[in-house]
């Protein structure tokens, strides 16, 4: 790749990205924490109605996260972003963003709801205040807001079980991404 291709390329992943990480609900704090809340409650009820074990995984966890994320894929490139919040067990919010960057083979858009769910304390509290997760992910999904499949996978990384809900979306994807979470300081 010239030098001048590889400077465009970056240039436009950067724009992307700046995009689809600064993406947010845009109301009054009070507003955006009712959608976050909304958000939250209705990928809970997915989850319970696709996997009911979850349910008792996340009474008995310290805390759990559920994140609105959009990706774009682009060939070799891959650029997400969305917003969330962390519930710690009797505790209020974290109300939270995300930002995420990869490469490798893709093309599509999908909408998603991902559901963390943490097995101690430490993990918990790890993710909200330092937010980074790095990983490969490999999925397809052909799906309108009632109607298709999608293919996700509950996960066990670093003591946290992810599961992925596709909301609507049409991709194909094997991608190895960053993943940027960090505290919305306006809602909190």
């Amino acid at each position: 790749m010239t030098r001048a291709k590889f400077g465009l390329y970056c240039l436009v992943t950067s724009i992307i990205f700046s995009i689809l990480s600064t993406t947010a609900i845009a109301g009054s704090p009070e507003e955006d924490r009712k959608e976050y809340l909304a958000m939250r409650d209705k990928a809970l009820s997915d989850l319970y109605k696709a996997q009911p074990k979850a349910k008792n995984r996340i009474e008995e966890a310290p805390g759990y996260a559920v994140f609105s994320n959009a990706n774009i894929n682009l060939i070799l490139a891959s650029f997400g972003g969305g917003y969330g919040l962390v519930q710690p067990k009797n505790e209020k919010p974290v109300y939270m963003r995300m930002g995420e960057v990869g490469f490798g083979f893709g093309l599509g858009v999908k909408d998603f709801r991902s559901i963390f769910i943490f097995h101690d304390q430490a993990t918990m509290d790890k993710f909200i205040n330092s937010g980074w997760e790095f990983g490969a992910q490999a999925d397809a999904a052909a799906k309108t807001i009632d109607k298709g499949a999608a293919i996700g996978v509950e996960i066990v990384i670093d003591g946290i079980t992810i599961y992925q809900l596709t909301e609507a979306g049409l991709a194909l994807q094997a991608t190895v991404k960053g993943t940027k979470f960090w505290r919305n300081d306006k809602l909190n």
